[in-house]
């Protein structure tokens, strides 16, 4: 399933295959992909063709990140604790691409909870890059990034709370797409972190990103946080001009001189990020080199540790062992739910809720929670000044390609914390982001990012169309590299 939303749809009009040819495909090549990188954590043999109609989805397999409830279907967001949890509804943004005809195949494997940005978390094993199966996907999409880049449908749900959507759209050498906050609703997404959280999109093109949020997108009576997006068409406006747009970069992240002992990869990761600038400069873009306080830039990492632990404390502590999931044999309540946490969560998990219930304590509230609040209030606010001014945010995602699943995940880079960390931006302010393939560096996919202000993402979406037309990675096939 190497086509675009687009041409499988006109394919399918045309008769030139069918919904049950497309679903007997994706379904084996599932198991393939299974085999290979353990992307999945349920696969759906049993999915059934479906009538096609004028909906681009309609007849069209795609897969849903196990984090999303859906009804009937293990939803065990990649945990031990909910190892065998089937819920009795839908999430809405899932339910609107059934309803449009679109067919659920599978159910992808994500780092825990979505608590993780490696791929390696989950209960069913790490998941492996398509590119090099030594190397992760990033997380917390890890599943769903690998699918897709492996061609099993075109597009698959994934969701970001810091760049779990982005940053494997980058390792993986395909889009990447968050909207803006509240675009899409969360009702049916387990929550990990409600002020951070935003459903999305993975594919191998911008148009099938806005072609599956063009669907999903709008007002939701169940998520009080979602907003009426009826005059967005984000499909309309990919027009491919770009013209007379201004975009900044960050000096402080982009200057090669700021890297003592910079490798190789990152020279060329950012040499790369210029050649691109240079392309949208030939569409009559203006592109400047923006300074901002450094002290800002390093808190992100720090801000979003606090706060998605503190918010994730609180959204998981229903998880008990009582009102679902495996049930200790303990008799007393409390040794029961003891048991459920310590033996149900991964040490990662149990990490994040220390860290989490400490920042939230009484006498530590004002120095940690409150204070990471202040400084997400001081990031948002440069941003949103910035971009009264210029149309979009553009720089490099991570510091070069994958890494290799043997490096310790759990030590930071303080050479390359903020270049690694800096995604956090969108999801502190819910800008809408998009990251696109931007090249490679020894044979491995390297991405580039665009964010934009919010309610904005049609902007953001027709700047990124613009320069993925630009380049040669649109609808590229992850490739296992000879090593």
């Amino acid at each position: 399933m190497d086509k675009s939303i687009k041409e499988i749809h006109e394919a399918l009009i045309n008769g030139e295959v069918t919904s049950d040819e497309l679903v007997k495909e994706a379904l084996r090549k599932s198991h393939e992909v299974e085999d290979k990188y353990n992307a999945f954590v349920t696969i759906l043999d049993e999915a059934e063709a479906k009538e096609v109609n004028s909906s681009f989805v309609s007849g069209i397999p795609f897969g849903v990140k196990d984090n999303y409830s859906t009804k009937d279907v293990l939803s065990t967001g990649s945990s031990n604790t909910l190892k065998n949890y089937v819920p009795f509804y839908t999430a809405t943004v899932v339910q609107k691409l059934l309803d449009a005809g679109a067919i659920m195949v599978n159910k992808t494997a994500l780092d825990e909870f979505g608590m993780g940005g490696s791929g390696t978390t989950c209960h069913t094993g790490p998941v492996l890059n398509p590119w090099d199966k030594t190397r992760m996907c990033a997380g917390s999409s890890a599943g769903s990034a690998c699918a897709v880049a492996s061609g099993v449908y075109p597009f698959a749900l994934g969701s970001d709370t810091g760049d779990s959507i982005r940053k494997p759209a980058a390792y993986c050498g395909i889009v990447g797409y968050k909207p803006t906050y509240g675009m899409l609703s969360r009702y049916g997404l387990f929550p990990f972190a409600s002020s951070l959280d935003h459903c999305g999109v993975l594919t191998r093109s911008v148009l099938d990103a806005a072609i599956v949020t063009d669907i999903m997108k709008g007002k939701d009576v169940h998520d009080m946080t979602s907003w009426d997006s009826s005059n967005i068409h984000l499909q309309e406006a990919l027009t491919g001009n770009v013209e007379g747009k201004k975009l900044f970069y960050i000096k402080e992240i982009c200057d090669i001189n700021n890297y003592p002992n910079a490798s190789d990869t990152l020279k060329e990761h950012l040499n790369n990020f210029f050649k691109t600038l240079d392309l949208l400069k030939t569409k009559k873009a203006v592109v400047q080199e923006v300074s901002v306080d450094v002290k800002l830039l390093k808190a992100i990492a720090s801000v979003y540790v606090v706060i998605s632990c503190a918010e994730a404390t609180s959204n998981m502590s229903n998880l008990t062992g009582i009102i679902f999931g495996p049930r200790s044999n303990k008799k007393d309540v409390f040794e029961m739910m003891k048991e459920h946490r310590t033996l149900g969560f991964s040490p990662l998990i149990k990490r994040r809720f220390v860290i989490g219930s400490y920042v939230l304590q009484k006498e530590n509230q004002e120095r940690y929670f409150k204070n990471a609040q202040r400084v997400r209030r001081l990031i948002v606010d440069k941003m949103k000044e910035l971009f009264k001014e210029y149309d979009a945010l553009i720089l490099p995602v991570a510091s070069g390609p994958a890494k290799k699943l043997d490096e310790d995940k759990d030590v930071i880079d303080a050479n390359t914390n903020v270049l690694e960390e800096h995604l956090q931006i969108g999801n502190f302010g819910g800008f809408p982001s998009i990251t696109i393939p931007n090249g490679f560096i020894n044979s491995l996919p390297v991405g580039i990012n665009i964010t934009g202000n919010c309610y904005d993402d049609e902007n953001v979406l027709n700047i990124a169309y613009t320069l993925e037309g630009l380049m040669p990675y649109k609808g590229q096939i992850a490739k296992e590299r000879e090593r």
